[in-house]
């Protein structure tokens, strides 16, 4: 049965006066389907080469991207599970004017849009790939980034509800920190990375998983312990797979708690995952 939707596109807006802009993200509301999703790009690539590196913040904006796409997965998880207190929000405008207030900053939404959907989170992800993963400047070194990888696994885990349970948390040892973007904590915190391994060039696969290991190793001096679930996307080219096999052998090497989810495994984890959230109330 089709549902109307509305969606906004969330624009970086280089230059108010000469109207330069690139989409960088997307939200869609369907209130009959109880669906609210938005998602982000994460790269920052097209920006600097458009407007030149020393014009973006790349850790700042990455930040703000998932901070972004964050409170729309929050919001539309509770929109799911719980009866509107105050009313239905009338299109998808007026909650993302919550989530990012207008103002005179490079970011802006645009006028909405619409239509009719059966499937609210495909059309979004449809509606992503048109607006904005289609003008990005895509280099032959990388099929899939991380963000691709992450949004297999968030669709598995938004259909069993755990989305909401999942946060950012900085881990933080003598030589270095790093913050994983989405984390759960049941006596140890549990922490969910995914990695691309999708890539054209066989030493760019060894050399990523080379980066995870030494990162993991500094990591694993914080006083915090904490569980390792590498999310990972497979090459697509067959003449990478001896390559991605050596990057797997590289991650074993890592010396924290470790478990590898592929992504053909993510609907079962996702599963497991939610009957682990709902025998285990989350330690504060």
């Amino acid at each position: 049965m089709k549902s109307a939707y509305s969606f906004v596109v969330l624009r970086y807006v280089h230059d108010v006066m000469t109207g330069e802009f690139v989409n960088i993200g997307v939200a869609l509301y369907a209130p009959e389907a109880k669906y609210l999703g938005g998602l982000c790009n994460t790269r920052y690539g097209r920006l600097t080469s458009l407007f030149g590196k020393g014009e973006v913040d790349r850790d700042y904006f990455r930040g703000l991207m998932r901070y972004i796409e964050g409170r729309f997965d929050e919001l539309g998880d509770k929109m799911r599970s719980e009866l509107p207190l105050h009313g239905v929000p009338s299109d998808v405008t007026e909650i993302a004017k919550t989530i990012l207030p207008p103002d005179d900053s490079s970011l802006q939404w645009s006028e909405p849009g619409g239509g009719q959907t059966e499937d609210p989170r495909k059309t979004l992800e449809d509606l992503f790939a048109r607006l904005v993963e289609r003008y990005e400047d895509r280099q032959p070194r990388s099929n899939r980034d991380d963000g691709e990888i992450w949004r297999t696994f968030k669709r598995e885990f938004e259909t069993q509800q755990v989305i909401n349970r999942l946060r950012p948390k900085r881990i933080i040892a003598p030589d270095d920190d790093y913050e994983f973007e989405h984390a759960w904590k049941n006596q140890r915190w549990r922490m969910y990375e995914p990695i691309s391994f999708d890539l054209q060039e066989a030493e760019s696969i060894t050399s990523k998983a080379n980066r995870w290991l030494g990162r993991a190793i500094n990591l694993n001096d914080s006083s915090e312990k904490f569980v390792l679930h590498l999310l990972l996307g497979e090459p697509s080219l067959e003449t990478m797979r001896p390559a991605y096999a050596k990057a797997e052998n590289i991650l074993n090497k890592i010396p924290i708690e470790k478990v590898f989810v592929r992504e053909h495994e993510a609907k079962a984890f996702s599963e497991s995952l939610a009957l682990d959230m709902k025998a285990h109330v989350e330690d504060e």
